[in-house]
């Protein structure tokens, strides 16, 4: 049994029903105290092993020990995640842990940290909350579905698993919600196959057989990850990360600011409106591509449990060599931006001038917490429970309820699905656009924190367990 972490395990969750918030490095010990339990055999792996394992995890290192239900009955528990939801609840109900804690697939997670793995149609989705309509808000470039024709915009219209039995999205809706669409997508398993009824953007509609497959998600799309744009002569520099979470997502990053730093761009609009968090190196990456002149200061602090205060750890900015200094940043984000998404935003408020820094779109998740992942191998376990909270170089990291709350200036704006990301003209784009040039904005009202991700209207489409690609990348089928 392996009750230790390990940097690659080491991650910022999201999810849309659990997400995810603030990061930090791994904890220098990596051999804590073993649970008070025996190791199971590798040929028996009851529940009960599980929940033990469990209770030791949250017994101690739990971020908030005194909202732990310690009064919780196994009787008639059968899995892991209902069991951590029943000891997390006192946490959960003061806002403090909105399913941060749940229980995930060793090898699934691995496989996603270490090449982008996962199986699907390679498509995020959200459903519209007034007119029960289903859209997509992308589509990865090597995933069938945008093989098929399916991309930003397109609009899912019926799922069959054959021609002869296709059930509209309107009629799953009114029958059994959102959950109902998901059932009939199909488990996230490659081979699966579905008939998709959907209409482009553009108005064509299109009927296909499309087959699950597995597929590498790629952090930073080709397309229209990172681009210079041209504002009225001024360069800006634009970047979308979709996901922390798989580890190739560094290098990507450095290649982007090695195209800003030689464009001479100071001015960024860092897009984070569906990035629900990842790996917390991915997160420190991303600062010290925008820790020029910073070497050495503070970029984020980690807090554990007064127990484990021994743990806790200062990150400062680290050399990388295509960093630059940016005079002006615009944080995309909406409900569905958690995790490591939200610390980035806060570690970099103190070294931009107030006035220059800004958060567009909507309110985020509010999440300034992390997990560290601790496994049970025989049984495929890791238990990814709360357990350190992150505050930037003032100190700050209170923001449960959102960033709005603490960015020095915000901006309301829609996410218009109807336009490219990348493009100037789409919505959000354009008002950070408008920021940055120092034109005036509606701001966004401060928000509570949220269990559920909006995204202009719509609300990500998730399972009710999701797996552990669709816990970091709300929304992917």
């Amino acid at each position: 049994m392996n009750f230790g972490r390990t940097a690659v395990s080491t991650t910022l969750a999201f999810a849309l029903v659990a997400c995810g918030g603030g990061g930090s490095a791994p904890p220098t010990n990596n051999n804590p105290a073993p649970p008070p339990t025996s190791s199971p055999a590798p040929s028996a792996c009851s529940i009960a092993n599980q929940l033990d394992f469990a209770d030791a995890v949250l017994d101690e290192w739990y971020l908030f020990p005194n909202l732990l239900d310690n009064t919780v009955s196994r009787d008639g528990i059968s899995d892991v995640q209902t069991y951590l939801n029943a000891r997390v609840a006192p946490a959960r109900a003061q806002n403090r842990d909105r399913g941060f804690t749940f229980a995930t697939s060793i090898a699934e997670e691995n496989a996603l940290i270490s090449s982008g793995s996962s199986a699907g149609f390679g498509i995020r989705l959200a459903y519209d909350t007034v007119n029960n309509r289903v859209f997509l808000l992308e589509a990865f470039e090597n995933g069938n579905g945008f093989g098929a024709g399916m991309d930003r915009g397109t609009e899912l219209l019926a799922i069959g698993t054959d021609t002869n039995n296709l059930q509209t999205v309107s009629s799953l809706m009114a029958a059994g919600g959102p959950q109902s669409v998901v059932n009939a997508l199909g488990p996230s398993d490659a081979g699966v196959t579905r008939v998709l009824r959907f209409a482009q953007a553009g108005g064509a509609v299109i009927e296909q057989a499309i087959a699950k497959s597995d597929f590498s998600l790629d952090p930073i799309s080709d397309r229209y990850g990172a681009l210079v744009l041209n504002d009225g002569g001024k360069k800006v520099g634009y970047i979308n990360l979709r996901t922390f979470i798989v580890s190739d997502a560094a290098d990507q990053l450095r290649a982007a600011f090695a195209q800003f730093g030689t464009e001479g761009v100071t001015e960024l609009i860092i897009d984070f409106r569906y990035n629900g968090g990842g790996l917390v190196s991915v997160a420190d990456t991303f600062g010290d591509l925008m820790g020029s002149g910073r070497i050495s200061q503070i970029w984020s602090e980690t807090i554990l449990r007064a127990s484990k205060s021994e743990e806790n750890s200062t990150r400062r900015f680290e050399t990388e060599p295509n960093a630059i200094q940016p005079t002006k940043i615009a944080f995309i984000g909406r409900r569905s931006s958690a995790s490591a998404s939200e610390l980035v935003m806060n570690a970099m408020i103190p070294y931009v001038d107030p006035a220059n820094i800004a958060l567009i779109g909507e309110n985020t998740s509010g999440k300034p917490v992390g997990q560290f992942g601790f496994d049970l191998d025989a049984c495929d376990l890791r238990v990814r429970a709360v357990t350190f909270q992150t505050v930037n170089a003032d100190g700050r990291g209170e923001y449960f309820s959102g960033m709005a709350s603490e960015m020095p200036n915000t901006c309301l704006a829609n996410d218009d699905i109807f336009n490219p990301l990348g493009s100037a003209s789409e919505a959000s784009i354009s008002t950070a656009l408008d920021f940055l040039a120092g034109r005036s904005c509606t701001a966004i009202s401060g928000g509570t924190g949220q269990t559920t991700q909006s995204v202009g209207g719509r609300e990500v489409l998730q399972p009710e367990r999701p797996n552990a690609a669709q816990y970091e990348i709300p929304g992917l089928f």
